[in-house]
């Protein structure tokens, strides 16, 4: 496949955000709520909690370009939108006034600011094909998202504002609050607005129900014009992503890039250290031939190349999950291996060479590597040139000092023997989720990950030493369902598949349009909990292991009597 490659969680150098002062402090690496936009020959990326924003020309790497103005840094949900040439940008910190924000050349001339009259949490500007300017925002669980027209050049509003979407999770089971959409005592919060217009119709994108769990994802309603009404999408939900190393998959934006392709991209959750330990995430998306918005998320955080087409299956496969480690010191050396982000292998606080070594058991061929670090306990001093946060209840500052991870990659095909895959012991970047390919491939049993450095001089954590590549023998068997029903907002599933590792399971409303997936590893049942009240759910479930995926039979999700 050619192209550039991509491995959600994105590799970026996210910011640690440090609060409070003394004995009290923590910190946390977060970046969120990301808006992805194309100006002049560049992708343009930005997140909350990041102090400045990304450039690129592939959506693979990426170059940071930190504020050089007065730009509220630690107010949530930026927003991008190019307006006549120039891009526009805006956040929010919710009950105050916020500013827009406009620049020709954003990386070269700094921003200019026109203060807003009225105040606002996560915010959407929409420019419209005539020229008409519109504004999105909302972030509750008690009120709705909102529209109004504005002014251009003032930014005032032309009318008053319009609630637009409220949650239903009594019909949108993906809007049901808590882990798994099990705690449905609450209202989601339906937050982080996006548009898309596509042949006439204005898709309004927003997330539900909270950032912090594995269910986060994001719903789309559709209208005739921007101010509604709206009403829900066909496919619903646009995105969610329950399962898997990563899982959450909301408050993001949509791109249609300059070959027509389109890409999402969101927020994936960690959220252990802090609620708000969160990632950047990004899949291909689409419009189908009867017109409805589809993100593709199918094996969604294993890598791919830009160019791979929709819908296709893995180019190269996982090869490391539930494979023996050694380590050179600490406890739960397996949890490296165990495709969680949220669980990790710690090293001993005084190993001076932390080393973590994954046995494959055959000579395999890999391709990809993406190295996880994960953070635990940290509370590091700001320093005296920290710039804290001046409106928020607990003080807060983003990292801007240097900070580097450091760790050098080796392979061998008998355990004695070994060869550099990649050396980052001397390199000048921070990068907790690195992913190293390898077009043609490297013939390997072992692979020993050695860390050297790590920010505030923390000790080594490992969520992930995720390896991927091909595999010889034979693929899983074709998945016998042996249950198929549902509840009214639930479905389960039950099969049988040998030589099976996991499953990505499809699903939607006709057995052609399977557009939601989740991962399953290690069990053969999956609960889905993202169906709509009263529509047809089908189901497929694609087996998989080391030598590739084998697609099964959509089958219809019947009543439970």
């Amino acid at each position: 496949m050619s192209g550039p490659y991509y491995c959600n969680p994105l590799n970026l150098p996210y910011r640690y955000q440090l609060f409070g002062r003394g004995e009290g402090r923590s910190a946390y690496r977060e970046a969120a709520d990301p808006s992805l936009v194309f100006f002049r020959d560049r992708y343009y990326l930005f997140s909350s909690m990041t102090d400045g924003f990304f450039t690129g020309s592939d959506l693979c790497n990426w170059d940071f370009h930190p504020f050089t103005e007065e730009i509220p840094i630690h107010d949530y949900a930026p927003d991008a939108c190019v307006i006549d040439g120039e891009l526009w940008f805006c956040a929010s910190r919710g009950g105050m006034n916020g500013a827009f924000y406009h620049s020709p050349d954003p990386v070269n001339i700094p921003f200019r600011m026109i203060p807003a009259s009225f105040g606002f949490w996560d915010p959407h500007l929409f420019c419209d094909d005539d020229g008409r300017l519109y504004f999105f925002w909302g972030c509750s669980n008690k009120k709705p998202l909102w529209g109004v027209e504005l002014e251009r050049g003032t930014m005032r509003p032309l009318c008053d504002p319009v609630g637009l979407i409220w949650g239903h999770p009594e019909r949108h089971g993906f809007e049901r609050f808590g882990e798994n959409n099990r705690d449905c005592g609450k209202m989601p919060y339906i937050e982080g607005p996006w548009m898309t217009k596509h042949n006439g119709k204005y898709f309004l994108q927003y997330a539900a129900p909270a950032t912090e769990y594995n269910i986060y994802s994001d719903g789309v309603y559709v209208a005739d014009v921007p101010l509604g009404p709206y009403r829900p999408a066909e496919i619903n939900p646009y995105t969610h992503q329950p399962g898997g190393f990563i899982s959450g998959s909301g408050h993001g934006s949509t791109l249609k890039d300059v070959r027509g392709r389109y890409w999402h991209t969101d927020t994936l959750g960690i959220s252990r250290s802090h609620p708000y330990e969160r990632r950047l995430g990004l899949w291909r998306a689409g419009f189908d031939h009867r017109g409805a918005l589809f993100c593709d998320q199918r094996f969604g955080d294993w890598p791919h190349s830009v160019d791979a087409p929709l819908w296709s299956d893995p180019e190269w496969m996982l090869l490391s999950y539930g494979k023996p480690v050694q380590v050179s010191s600490g406890k739960d050396p397996q949890s490296a291996v165990d495709e969680s982000i949220r669980t990790w292998w710690s090293a001993s606080d005084d190993d001076p060479r932390p080393r973590i070594t994954v046995d494959l058991l055959n000579i395999r061929l890999v391709h990809a590597v993406q190295i996880n670090f994960a953070d635990e306990g940290l509370s590091p001093d700001p320093g005296p040139e920290a710039r804290w946060s001046r409106h928020l209840s607990v003080p807060r500052v983003i990292e801007e000092r240097p900070l580097y991870t450091r760790w050098m990659l080796e392979t061998s095909k008998d355990g004695r023997r070994w060869d550099v895959l990649a050396d980052k012991r001397a390199c000048l970047t921070d990068l907790p989720h690195d992913l190293i390919i390898n077009g043609t491939g490297i013939s390997a049993r072992y692979l020993r990950l050695t860390v050297t450095e790590l920010p505030y001089g923390q000790t080594a954590r490992i969520s992930g030493l995720r390896v991927f590549g091909k595999a010889s023998g034979c693929p899983p068997q074709k998945a016998r369902i042996r249950e198929a029903r549902r509840l009214p907002l639930d479905g389960l599933l039950r099969w049988e598949a040998e030589r099976s590792t996991g499953a990505c399971v499809c699903w939607g409303p006709d057995p052609d349009r399977l557009y939601h997936s989740m991962m399953v590893y290690g069990q053969q049942s999956a609960v889905i909990t993202a169906l709509l009240a009263g529509q047809p759910a089908w189901a497929r479930v694609d087996c998989f292991n080391e030598s590739g995926v084998t697609r099964g039979d959509a089958a219809l999700l019947c009543e439970s009597e």
